[in-house]
């Protein structure tokens, strides 16, 4: 079964944002938004267009394709 993955943290690297503010802005703890950014739990897809919007990058830009 394939794993599923994101690429959060990378994404906050790559615009220079702290999970911090992150969470501030779609309205999570910075607990959760760690736990996104460690692959621990996945947003639901709601929430995954929130992080892409505040991003300024797509929702599949921050999917990986644990298959292959």
């Amino acid at each position: 079964m394939a794993k599923k993955l994101n690429r959060i943290k990378v994404a906050l690297v790559e615009k220079g944002i702290s999970q911090t503010d992150l969470a501030e802005k779609i309205g999570k703890s910075f607990s959760t938004v760690n736990a996104y950014c460690a692959n621990r739990q996945q947003p639901s897809l709601e929430v995954l267009a929130q992080i892409a919007d505040c991003l300024s990058v797509s929702m599949k830009d921050l999917i990986v394709d644990g298959t292959g």
